[in-house]
């Protein structure tokens, strides 16, 4: 599937990725292109990284939803398939404003996919319609 992001983001990841993968680390051009492309959630979606505060959910039927501990504590379910996040940050500034590509939710799930180092979980079909339908978590 295409990602909804622009092409600068998307090369940005490739280059995150490409790096991380080399040295295991981010070097400072890249997080400052970060910071550049993505405004103030760079920040804060770096400290989630550190935090591993990712985790990704995969069905048996091939459907994937990522979960993000939040700096408040609270529990996100991101579908960066669809670019969404049910946060108030992504409802106020991407959504309303548009002032922003994303929030620091699905941004950090974007890095712990090109980084490689996101948590994975497996759920039922059924747990992940549950998910889907934000009617439960697993």
């Amino acid at each position: 599937m295409r990602s909804l992001l622009p092409t600068v983001a998307e090369q940005l990841f490739q280059d995150i990725q490409k790096s991380y993968q080399e040295t295991s680390q981010i070097p400072d051009d890249l997080l400052i292109a970060l910071k550049f492309v993505f405004g103030p959630c760079a920040l804060q979606a770096l400290d989630l990284v550190d935090q591993r505060s990712v985790t990704c959910l995969s069905s048996p039927s091939g459907r994937k939803v990522f979960q993000v501990m939040g700096g408040s504590g609270r529990l996100y379910t991101c579908f960066v398939s669809c670019h969404y996040c049910p946060c108030p940050a992504f409802a106020y500034t991407v959504l309303r404003r548009n002032e922003g590509l994303l929030c620091k939710h699905i941004l950090a799930a974007y890095l712990f996919q090109a980084m490689g180092v996101t948590q994975q979980d497996s759920v039922s079909d059924q747990q992940m319609s549950m998910l889907l339908s934000g009617t439960a978590a697993p």
